[in-house]
């Protein structure tokens, strides 16, 4: 049984303090302090039944993490670098729950099973993400025309981004972000990137304590994916204190309740990662290959345009439209199971979307989405 389905639905439990909690004087400020519910009593109406946890709520089990050594050490590089308070931190890891279901979700795939863009794209180029899109375009049109001038990313592709990460907010992540980056940081599965992962995740959870001290924001309010990964646009937590924009004007950053804010700060996020204004054509072409399969060496050559368009037309690569002159490009391969490959030659703002998921399905993706949502906002 796996520790999600232990404490599923069972209610809050109070806990002793970890040994780390107990050696030093507890007085946690109001922006560590756990959320509290008061429950008013009275005479004249019956107490009601008792309520489930909400369904968006993820439960795990209390470890001590405070007592870990590796956690210690990231305690004493908060005090040290950022000046926290060492039973401020003590207090908020007395809250903290270990998940095992995200270590189950962030293992890696069983290998064998061979990339598929067809079925993969089907989950996101489909009606009811196409017709949601159409409805988010229509209400925020005036921030994503303010965006597309501002930065020069189209409507579509921000469009696309938000409708591939979360389907326009509506599922923006039910775990709670302390609890994921502490477990991921310091509990990550066996698997050959494992330290990598760790000090990737170790990061993210330093910034989300740096994001909430500076916000006011109690830490452990804030909900994500199973990777950390906050709001409409999955910011992780180092991106939102990047590339975070109060597009609304309110004087705060919201993610997850304000589509301004989500739309601005993709926006930023791609210019942050080599989106160019004013490169000219397409974001992508589409290609034939060569039966001589000379072109085979402009594979895999990484997440950026590298090649120029008359070496790829000696190696066999043939577009359907013409390149613009005096630019870069990459070729793509999108691989389909036992049906033939397709192949695509991509722009720099290709890698620059990219940046955000580093997999050509996902960039594509996004194009292919914000361009069938365009179309169809068109028509309507």
């Amino acid at each position: 049984m796996t520790f999600a389905k232990r404490f599923r639905n069972k209610p809050f439990i109070t806990l002793l303090l970890s040994a780390l909690v107990a050696a030093t004087s507890l007085c946690p400020p109001e922006a560590f302090a756990a959320p509290q519910k008061t429950v008013k009593k009275s005479k004249a109406k019956p107490a009601k039944k008792a309520v489930a946890a909400p369904s968006d709520y993820y439960t795990g089990e209390f470890v001590n993490f405070g007592q870990w050594k590796e956690v210690q050490a990231f305690v004493d590089d908060m005090v040290s670098k950022h000046g926290f308070a060492r039973t401020e931190l003590a207090a908020l890891l007395s809250n903290v729950r270990y998940l095992d279901s995200v270590v189950q979700l962030v293992k890696p795939a069983p290998p064998g099973k061979p990339k598929n863009w067809t079925v993969y794209s089907s989950r996101f180029i489909e009606p009811i993400r196409i017709n949601a899109g159409v409805r988010f375009w229509n209400d925020n049109a005036e921030a994503l025309a303010r965006a597309e001038a501002l930065y020069g990313v189209p409507a579509e592709i921000l469009v696309g981004i938000i409708g591939v990460e979360t389907i326009y907010g509506r599922d923006t992540g039910r775990f709670r972000v302390v609890d994921t980056l502490t477990t991921l940081a310091f509990a990550y599965p066996v698997a050959p990137n494992r330290d990598a992962r760790m000090a990737f995740f170790r990061d993210e959870l330093e910034a989300t304590l740096l994001y909430a001290r500076q916000t006011g924001t109690d830490p452990l309010s804030l909900q994500g994916s199973f990777a950390g990964a906050v709001g409409m646009p999955q910011f992780m937590p180092s991106n939102i204190v990047k590339y975070g924009v109060d597009f609304d004007g309110d004087g705060r950053i919201d993610l997850k309740n304000s589509p301004a804010d989500a739309i601005g700060s993709v926006a930023a996020f791609l210019v942050g990662h080599g989106w160019q204004r004013d490169q000219p054509g397409a974001v992508v072409y589409h290609a034939t290959v060569s039966p001589s399969r000379a072109w085979e060496q402009y594979l895999n050559l990484g997440l950026e345009a590298k090649i120029r368009p008359e070496d790829l037309t000696t190696a066999g690569v043939v577009t359907t439209s013409s390149l613009p002159p005096g630019m870069l490009y990459g070729l793509v391969d999108l691989q389909n199971g036992s049906e033939p490959t397709e192949y695509w030659v991509a722009s720099n703002n290709f890698f620059a979307i990219t940046q955000y998921n580093r997999s050509y399905f996902y960039a594509m993706s996004v194009v292919e989405l914000g361009r069938a949502v365009r179309i169809t906002r068109a028509g309507s």
